[in-house]
């Protein structure tokens, strides 16, 4: 136990912290305003010096501001441990106090952004179930007392104490820059390519803006046409602007992933995992096994030829899932063994692996296939509302094989299996996932009957766990019940804890 630092009595976080808020703070008001600020110094040179003198006056008053409401910001921020709680007053003019017992933590993280890096603080994020984000974000403090911090509460809450990385210990996982790469290579691109179009479509939304407030539209409406008929009548441009977007795609996967994982370990503890990763904002995250509330295995065709998986760890959240991004903890290129060794290591899968795979019924199958056609039938209306050739329709050749394909994918991997303690369950299209849960931590289950699944005497499980929903699609109703009873039963037996 670390006992060099007083936590009984309240204390600020590291003076640093002011340069580090006040960057924040900074960065929110450019992001806010970028726009403005691009609109004024594209013509700053028209300016005249009484203007450019106001807006340096402006500038410096702002930066001014910043500063003061950084350093009333880091004044006002004080916590302290008061028995088994973690107190914190922060606030400016509206004072807040929060107390969070320490049962109720969840997990107790490091972070480094590369402004903290370089004047060697740590962020510290205390995170618990129940909130919507991080309970308590202290944004720098010393590596002795942030360490001793955690040691406190984690000899008190039961949490792992062993943040770092320990030079007698063996990795479980660690991935190099060159297995990285493989990474990159086995992402969905083409989820990488509509975000990369999307930008460029949000930056010209941008520019639009800014050529109508400066009466410039015409020119640039004209630009974009002569633009378009080039590109539209030359093949070969068409040819290279696939292969540049394709190589845009790769290239962003890889910058993703590499800033994301970077000199990704992880390590497997008595009773949690340890994973340490990122360039520029540097994580170390203790994930206790008791709190996994379940696993998902992601693998597709290129993972398999390339042998690895993905395992992302669902911990508990409050509300919507899609708000809980940093609930999400997923270790990349995992290989066969290694992943064994991760679910074995959380429950007794082998049972389950054995088992036969079981599938919806037929009326799922039906379901799929009317609503995927019923949409390609809406989006060929679409288009040839906007372009009335029938030419457009002749690519049915392809679209309709292709739209057959992805449904039988589908179909394949919309599995379950399930033994007496635990449920596998799998999905996916082109990825496939298997996701592992103990039937113990199932929260609340629902038996759902729409008209039609009544009519054709099936039903949808939905499982509701504290990390999210999962859903049996289109069971036969007799089975649908079988699933029903069992896991209400081993709730209702069960004297494990299920975080």
């Amino acid at each position: 136990m670390n006992n060099s630092f007083n936590f009984s009595e309240f204390s600020r976080q590291s003076p640093k912290g002011i340069l580090v808020i006040y960057i924040n703070l900074i960065y929110r008001v450019i992001k806010l305003t970028w726009i403005f600020l691009f609109i004024i110094l594209k013509d700053f040179s028209k300016i005249s010096n009484v203007g450019a003198n106001y807006f340096y006056l402006g500038l410096v008053s702002v930066l001014i501001f910043l500063l003061v409401r950084a350093y009333l910001i880091y004044k006002n921020f004080q916590f302290k441990i008061d028995g088994e709680e973690f107190i914190l007053k922060q606030g400016i003019l509206k004072k807040t106090n929060t107390s969070v017992p320490f049962y109720r933590i969840q997990n107790i993280n490091f972070k480094q952004n590369i402004i903290q890096q370089i004047i060697n603080v740590f962020e510290v994020s205390i995170e618990t179930a129940g909130s919507t984000k991080s309970e308590i974000s202290i944004k720098a403090l010393s590596y002795d007392k942030a360490k001793a911090l955690k040691e406190i509460i984690s000899n008190s809450s039961s949490l792992d104490t062993k943040t770092f990385t320990e030079l007698d210990r063996k990795p479980l996982v660690k991935i190099s820059v060159k297995e990285l790469f493989k990474v990159s290579l086995t992402e969905n691109h083409l989820q990488n390519l509509f975000l990369f179009l999307a930008l460029v479509l949000g930056f010209f939304q941008q520019i639009q803006q800014i050529a109508d407030s400066l009466g410039r539209t015409e020119s640039l409406d004209g630009f974009i046409s002569e633009s378009t008929d080039a590109v539209s009548t030359s093949f070969f441009v068409v040819f290279i602007l696939i292969i540049i977007l394709t190589i845009t795609a790769l290239i962003s996967s890889f910058v993703r992933i590499f800033l994301i994982h970077f000199n990704l370990v992880a390590y497997l503890n008595d009773d949690s995992f340890e994973i340490n990763q990122g360039l520029f904002t540097k994580k170390s995250i203790v994930l206790k096994k008791q709190k996994v509330q379940n696993i998902t295995v992601s693998t597709n065709p290129i993972k398999r030829i390339i042998g690895i998986s993905f395992i992302t760890f669902k911990q508990a959240v409050s509300g919507k899932l899609n708000k809980k991004k940093n609930k999400l903890i997923k270790i990349v290129g995992c290989k066969k063994d290694q992943v064994a060794t991760i679910k074995s290591s959380l429950f007794d899968f082998e049972e389950v692996e054995f088992q036969n795979k079981q599938y919806p019924d037929s009326y799922y199958k039906k379901r799929v296939y009317i609503f995927s056609f019923l949409f390609l039938i809406a989006l060929y209306i679409g288009v040839y509302f906007l372009h009335p050739h029938l030419e457009i329709f002749y690519s049915t050749i392809i679209t309709v094989p292709l739209f057959v394909f992805l449904i039988r994918k589908k179909l394949k991997k919309r599995f379950y299996k399930i033994t007496d303690s635990l449920l596998l369950v799998g999905r996916g299209l082109l990825e496939t996932h298997a996701t592992y849960l103990e039937v113990f931590k199932v929260q609340n289950i629902k038996l759902k009957q729409t008209f039609f699944q009544k009519k054709s005497n099936v039903a949808d499980i939905i499982l509701q766990t504290a990390s999210g929903k999962i859903t049996i699609p289109c069971l036969q109703y007799n089975e649908a019940i079988k699933i029903y009873n069992h896991a209400l039963y081993k709730v209702e037996i069960s004297k494990k804890s299920w975080m």
